[in-house]
């Protein structure tokens, strides 16, 4: 069930829900939390299909805020809102209230946006693009118990990830840093099975991905190793590598979808790692409430101690390599070959050298009588 309200205030749409409760014979409510959605009309249809599909797990109430621009300035001066409640079957296990902002309450989504949050329920802020810096310090976000943002949708990536660092604030967390926890529970699980030291780790994948960097940053704050950062073609994160004092122990993803294990003295295993809809990892993030610590850690680890990516193949790479191919003999027989020819071809050169000193020693013996038979 829709309703559309134009030119209406926040008082309305609270009554429109209740109507549209009624109407479809739900007047209970049923929701855990109040989710936010900040975006722009371009993505606000794919952010709406995300949560409505994330819904099914976290029943909610979703309100999704889009700014419009005006494009005169008398437009601009003056405050509007537009709304349409979605109740039932087009909103998913919840409800949806999607708020167009026109003018100078742009500048006011907090006051608008107040009045409609569930009451004792937790807020949930989501920015799927433009999300502010400081999200703790924005109007909206300041009203959440979590912040949760993207970093893949900036225009630096690397740049927004120390600015992040800077402004961090507990309750802010990241998408780039969901996608990784597939990665992070694999590679934890293999070390839990080592009992070994891990000297160095090389962590491969696209360029400008964030959560190719916060993996990288993750495994240099927990292991205390030197990381380094190697760029392929992607999709994502393509390669974990590790080098310990057992052997190496390497997790390659290849196509984006299905993963290889290989772990010194143990048989190559293949591991579910597919990339994950942003459906899923905003249900992941909805599951928890509390402030991500190692999310926290890894940040402020700084992405600048990672080093700059490089593209030539290093030293671990080249030892998982070699430990994975089966020695050639080919070499060696070649070698054995060049010796049988080098002795083979000795006798050879000698035997001028003694037919020459023969005919010498011959000489010799030949010219003595002849002088002996003079001298009689």
């Amino acid at each position: 069930m829709k309703i559309d309200l134009t030119e209406t205030t926040a008082s309305k749409v609270n009554k429109a829900l209740v109507q549209g409760r009624r109407t479809i014979g739900t007047p209970a409510i049923g929701m855990v939390l109040t989710l936010v959605i900040v975006t722009d009309e371009e993505n606000a249809y794919d952010a709406l299909k995300a949560a409505n599909e994330a819904s099914r797990e976290h029943p909610s109430r979703t309100l999704v805020v889009i700014k419009r621009v005006s494009r005169s300035p008398r437009d601009r001066a003056k405050a509007r809102l537009d709304a349409e409640v979605r109740v039932g079957a087009d909103a998913g296990t919840g409800e949806t209230v999607v708020l167009r902002l026109y003018g100078e309450a742009i500048n006011h989504a907090q006051s608008v946006v107040l009045p409609l949050l569930l009451p004792d329920a937790p807020v949930v802020v989501w920015w799927p693009v433009n999300a502010p810096v400081d999200a703790a310090r924005d109007p909206l976000g300041a009203l959440a118990q979590r912040r949760v943002t993207d970093m893949y949708t900036a225009e630096n990536p690397l740049r927004e990830l120390a600015e992040r660092a800077d402004a961090y604030s507990p309750g802010d967390t990241d998408l780039s840093w969901t996608r990784i926890t597939p990665w992070r529970s694999m590679l934890a699980a293999a070390l839990d099975q080592l009992p070994c030291k891990v000297a160095e780790v090389e962590v491969e994948g696209e360029e400008f991905n964030p959560s190719v960097e916060l993996l990288a940053m993750w495994l240099a704050d927990r292991l205390n190793v030197p990381v380094r950062r190697l760029l392929s073609a992607g999709p994502g994160l393509t390669a974990v590598r590790m080098e310990t004092d057992c052997g190496p122990v390497a997790l390659d993803r290849a196509d984006g979808s299905l993963a290889t294990l290989a772990m010194q003295g143990q048989p190559d295993r293949n591991v579910a790692l597919k990339r994950r809809e942003t459906a899923e990892l905003l249900a992941e993030e909805l599951r928890r409430l509390d402030p991500d610590d190692t999310y926290a850690s890894a940040l402020k680890y700084g992405v600048d101690r990672i080093g700059e990516p490089q593209r030539a193949q290093t030293p671990l790479a080249a030892k998982a390599a070699e430990s994975s191919d089966v020695p050639d003999a080919v070499p060696a027989d070649a070698t054995e070959a060049a010796d049988t020819e080098a002795k083979s071809s000795e006798p050879k050169a000698k035997a001028p050298a003694k037919k020459s000193a023969s005919k010498k020693t011959a000489s010799k013996a030949d010219s003595k009588p002849d002088s002996k038979a003079a001298s009689e």
